[in-house]
């Protein structure tokens, strides 16, 4: 098993957490944050409705980040910043395994966490908790990222934790998807779906949202004491409480009796 280093830092909004065995690709990873948020900055500064607007916005740049939060809004029909943490995150796990005259060793696990957005593209297996708020599947649910999986974004949106805008009410929804750009704009527009006073049906109204979205893989929603998952989701492991330890196992024995699966 590879020895990996974690790097944490904070830039403005952007609370950025990197994994990988390379500290020349972390490196690279925490310039490039800064490289795409001024070209962020600087176009939101001369279109101001791509940084307000809650529905898809017409983007004419050459600018990659621009252009990934445009593609997955539209894809979505959300507006761009819903996708904003998943581009950065993309954009930085980009540069940690692209090959050039300057980085002749891509990393071989590479993982950037962006405010809850995930981006990995790993040789090495990663474990993945599921944080949803004061549910009680908080700190007791994850996911096995295996290399098979790779590359893969992960996103999660919640109406009950976390500082971004939702229109549902659901205690988590988490999206894979083949990025975290379009994992991001997915789990913003499945959690505002699901809502209303009958839980199970709002749930089963997000799964059936999430089949109809081409290249997103799965997701998991939890509302209060119901769960649904649908498409194909990486392992899901247990989270020991007692011990820290995450164990493998199936989801009708991670779950208490006081969870349905939908």
């Amino acid at each position: 098993m590879l020895k990996t280093y974690r790097y944490h830092f904070i830039e403005k909004e952007s609370d950025i957490t990197i994994i990988s065995e390379s500290k020349k690709a972390i490196s690279r990873a925490k310039k490039e944050l800064f490289n795409q948020r001024e070209l962020l900055e600087e176009y939101i500064a001369n279109h101001k409705k791509f940084l307000t607007s809650f529905a898809p916005v017409e983007a004419r740049s050459d600018h990659e980040i621009i252009k990934l939060m445009s593609n997955a809004s539209y894809h979505c029909n959300v507006g761009p910043m819903a996708a904003v943490a998943g581009a950065l995150a993309d954009l930085m796990l980009k540069v940690m395994k692209q090959k050039d005259n300057s980085f002749s060793n891509p990393a071989k696990v590479a993982l950037v966490e962006n405010g809850g957005e995930i981006g990995i593209d790993s040789e090495q297996s990663m474990r993945i908790a599921l944080y949803a708020g004061y549910n009680e599947l908080n700190s007791n649910i994850g996911f096995l990222i295996e290399k098979n999986d790779c590359p893969i974004g992960i996103a999660t949106s919640s109406a009950t934790i976390g500082h971004a805008i939702s229109f549902g009410e659901a205690d988590a929804v988490t999206i894979f998807a083949k990025n975290a750009t379009l994992a991001d704009a997915a789990a913003t527009k499945i959690a505002n779906l699901v809502k209303g006073k009958d839980i199970e049906k709002s749930i089963k109204k997000g799964l059936d949202a999430v089949d109809d979205l081409v290249d997103v893989r799965g997701a998991f929603i939890s509302r209060e004491n119901k769960i649904g998952k649908t498409g194909n989701l990486p392992k899901m492991i247990k989270i020991q409480n007692q011990n820290n330890k995450l164990i493998k196992g199936k989801i009708k024995n991670i779950l208490s009796d006081n969870f349905n699966l939908l």
